[in-house]
């Protein structure tokens, strides 16, 4: 099967190309080199292709205007309290693009970059791989990472590995907004998580280092649930779930059926943790796909993930990648009639 790749914009004197993924399920995949971003994802429900993913119709409203849509973002992703970390006696400034923390590697991080693209028409895959320079967005060491998406049937799966000349943090996160159905907001989505903890955070959303369990909290997602409380309230999400640690890595982590019942979407990871985010901060200025606009709960995140924090906190599994510890993180998203 041909995967077609074409000119799409430009970005900073770089041209921006965007790839077709499509599987013998009929499912489609649309990926821009800026970023690693899915542009789009559909999905056929009787006979119509769904968008089950949030974007743009073109290129040109990403740089200004999208909050993550679909990105790979890092180097490190989520946030790095007072834009600063200490690696072996040594404190390294970054950029602070959330009040006075660096939010997924800052403001040039990885889901800002293009990234060079190369097709595999036998695997259906593409893959993306960018260099960062030693010392871009303040991170120590030169870095060349490999981003490779392939569509099999309902999946999307993501390789990603990276090698490195020196010690320096790598944590990166699919950033995914998903909306199974046709309406506005996830609310009535019906979510479950295999997480028994979730990371405590303070007023700025930073991890206290502490992990809490999630019995009595509306944060236990182990049962199926909405997005409401009992009175039918929305709930605000946007934390760290802590997942299973004995869990069998062919069950998926989450799983998320939407308000219609029509499509069901599985996330399995060899991750720690899953970042849940109802778009409580969404709100985007601009028409999206099919001229949809996207506020506040349009989309949900489930960004697998190291726990965030682990700069600051040592007894969190570490981040720290090295000539001879390179990454790998693996994870795969289906999509499929429920």
């Amino acid at each position: 099967m041909t995967i077609a790749i074409e000119r799409v914009g430009t970005w900073q004197g770089h041209g921006v190309d965007e790839a077709k993924l499509v599987s013998t399920t009929g499912v489609e995949v649309s990926v821009i080199t800026w970023g690693v971003t899915v542009r789009d994802w559909r999905v056929p429900v009787g006979g119509v292709l769904r968008p089950v993913a949030l974007g743009f119709e073109t290129f040109d409203p990403y740089p200004v205007h999208s909050p993550h849509f679909g990105a790979l973002v890092g180097r490190v992703a989520n946030r790095i309290a007072d834009a600063k970390f200490t690696l072996d006696g040594k404190t390294y400034s970054l950029p602070a693009n959330e009040g006075p923390n660096c939010l997924h590697g800052g403001p040039g991080g990885l889901g800002r970059v293009d990234w060079d693209i190369e097709p595999d028409t036998q695997s259906n895959a593409i893959s993306f791989t960018y260099t960062s320079p030693d010392g871009e967005m303040g991170f120590p060491g030169r870095v060349k990472v490999e981003a490779v998406y392939r569509l099999e049937g309902y999946s999307l799966s993501l390789d990603l590995s990276a090698t490195t000349d020196r010690p320096t943090p790598l944590s990166l996160v699919q950033h995914h907004y998903f909306n199974l159905g046709t309406g506005p907001d996830v609310l009535d989505h019906t979510v479950q998580i295999d997480a028994p903890a979730y990371s405590e955070v303070n007023d700025a959303l930073l991890p206290t280092g502490a992990l809490l369990p999630v019995s009595g909290t509306p944060y236990d997602l182990r049962t199926p649930r909405t997005l409401r409380d009992a009175s039918g309230a929305p709930v605000d999400y946007d934390l760290n779930l802590a997942l299973a640690t004995r869990r069998d890595p062919a069950k998926p982590v989450a799983s998320v059926v939407g308000p219609d019942e029509a499509l069901r979407l599985e996330l399995f990871t060899d991750r720690p943790g899953v970042q849940f985010y109802n778009g409580v901060m969404t709100d985007c200025p601009v028409p999206g796909l099919e001229g949809r606009r996207y506020g506040k709960y349009s989309g949900l995140c489930l960004e697998d993930q190291a726990f965030p924090g682990a700069l600051a906190h040592p007894h969190f599994p570490s981040i720290i990648i090295t000539p001879d510890n390179p990454y790998r993180h693996r994870c795969r998203i289906a999509i499929a009639p429920n």
